[in-house]
């Protein structure tokens, strides 16, 4: 298009009210963007046509959506099916999303009412929130879960992952957890490995985890193990160029045994090295130094 040297980046920011937009706006103007805060979605298509204007020059936009404009909110579906066939923009949403209970706890905190139960609990709006946003976080290209993640955290995985270096990369998290503790709840793929030998039954082992030599090599000694393996690394190496190619920003796979701490470890280690070579790879122990803390 004339006047748009380079393509536009437009992002969206929505998500669950508490979950951390606020945060995640600020992060997007210290990259840089162009920001605007609780956009009515009816006014996207004027907003757009300033954007096409080649005297503003405007290259990177985040715009913040949520149920603040929620009479707007109907026409939100509409524009964003507009965005889509607007070929000088790449359109990314980002949906921020956090488990019910710690959304009560943010607002007890805030001593907020939530917009959607201004006059009652704030759990009853969020659950209201959760079910008129289930089909705009199927649309999301980048969901982030902010339960367990402290805002400065949140600021560092935006930058990491919106930055000039590492825009539009595909990237890989893979995350070990123990099923006690429950699923990730932003996990997209998960594989359970509690079928695998056991190295908490081995009592010298028992306070190691799967990041030392001796609880690894236990871990893969086992042909049941190597049979996994070589499938699992298989299946992925099919699916991942596939979930690139749709537009998936990332793709969180989840490994799972009971505590956290030795087989899921070790796999997800395994995993994550295994494709490193190919794509931008992370991994994560989410329960490792659970059962030391208690």
């Amino acid at each position: 298009m004339a006047g748009h040297s380079e393509e536009t980046q437009l992002v969206i920011i929505t998500g669950m009210s508490g979950a951390g937009k606020t945060v995640a706006v600020q992060s997007f103007e210290d990259l840089g963007f162009f920001c605007v805060d609780n956009l009515p979605p009816a006014l996207l298509t004027k907003f757009l046509e300033l954007m096409k204007d080649p005297k503003h020059n405007i290259q990177k936009v985040a715009l913040v959506m949520d149920l603040r404009g929620r009479e707007f909110f109907d026409s939100l579906f509409g524009a964003l099916d507009l965005l889509s066939k607007e070929d000088w923009l790449t359109s990314h949403i980002l949906f921020l999303d956090a488990k019910d209970e710690s959304l009560v706890s943010r607002y007890k905190e805030t001593r907020r009412s939530h917009p959607l139960a201004s006059e009652g609990l704030p759990l009853e709006g969020i659950k209201q929130e959760r079910l008129l946003l289930d089909e705009l976080k199927g649309r999301a290209q980048n969901i982030i879960n902010t339960s367990d993640i402290k805002p400065r955290e949140l600021r560092e995985r935006i930058l990491k992952s919106y930055s000039e270096k590492t825009q539009q990369v595909f990237s890989v998290q893979v995350v070990s957890f123990g099923f006690k503790y429950g699923i990730p709840i932003d996990a997209d793929l998960v594989f359970d490995v509690r079928f695998l030998p056991n190295p908490h039954y081995v009592e010298q082992m028992r306070p190691l985890t799967g990041l030392d030599e001796e609880v690894s090599s236990y871990v893969y000694k086992w042909g049941e193990t190597q049979s996994f393996i070589v499938k699992l690394k298989d299946l992925l190496a099919n699916m991942l160029p596939q979930y690139k190619r749709e537009g998936k920003s990332q793709l969180v796979i989840s490994i799972g045994c009971t505590g956290g701490q030795h087989r899921s470890v070790a796999i997800a280690e395994d995993i994550a090295k295994h494709f490193s070579t190919d794509y931008v790879t992370h991994v994560t122990h989410r329960d490792i130094e659970k059962r030391k803390g208690k």
